[in-house]
């Protein structure tokens, strides 16, 4: 941990490396310690740490902080809860058996879908706004918003109580790292095709 906050202090910004500090305290103390044994909310508070590293990029980069990556932020942290319940739904009683409250573990199934839709449309939100703070074409906002589309088909075939459910919530996992990823692609393409 250490040797990692000194490299990042040689090779790029000050910012960067408090940053990397804070979301190491964070992830260890914060989630680790006090959340995840303690709240069914814990990876919706814990998965802040893991939101840092397009804070850190950023900062690395331009030594500073802006709108956008703040926006990108505010995607993975919404991103971040329905990703992990729907896999969390087939491993919840591996979750009980160690006594870790993950949400699909302690909660009704009508509850946990509802959070991930709470979740899921705040993603949908915060995509579209760092779309706009970017200054993206119009085509990138189209096709994040098919993106988004796409993610809430997937949750709408989640139902209480069907014999499925696992499965469905299997495939929610699998496009939740497709979306991200096409995502993060979109900005990089929608930006070189920009300039």
């Amino acid at each position: 941990t250490i040797l990692s906050l000194v490299i990042l202090q040689i090779f790029t910004t000050t910012l960067a490396m408090l940053l990397t500090a804070l979301a190491i305290f964070y992830y260890v103390v914060i989630y680790t310690i006090i959340l995840k044994p303690n709240t069914s909310q814990n990876i919706v508070w814990g998965g802040a740490a893991g939101c840092m590293s397009v804070l850190i990029g950023w900062a690395a980069v331009t030594g500073s902080l802006a709108w956008v990556p703040v926006a990108f932020f505010m995607v993975v942290f919404f991103w971040t809860p329905p990703h992990f319940w729907a896999l969390a739904i087939n491993y919840k009683d591996d979750y009980s058996a160690a006594g870790i409250p993950m949400l699909p573990s302690v909660a009704s199934q009508s509850s946990v879908i509802s959070q991930m839709w709470f979740h899921t449309i705040a993603m949908i939100a915060s995509s579209i706004v760092m779309i706009q703070l970017a200054h993206l074409p119009l085509w990138a906002l189209a096709f994040t918003i098919f993106l988004g589309a796409v993610f809430s088909f997937q949750l709408l075939a989640l139902k209480e109580n069907s014999d499925n459910y696992n499965k469905v919530a299997a495939s929610i996992f699998h496009w939740s790292i497709s979306y991200l990823s096409l995502l993060s692609a979109l900005l990089v393409v929608a930006q070189l095709l920009s300039v």
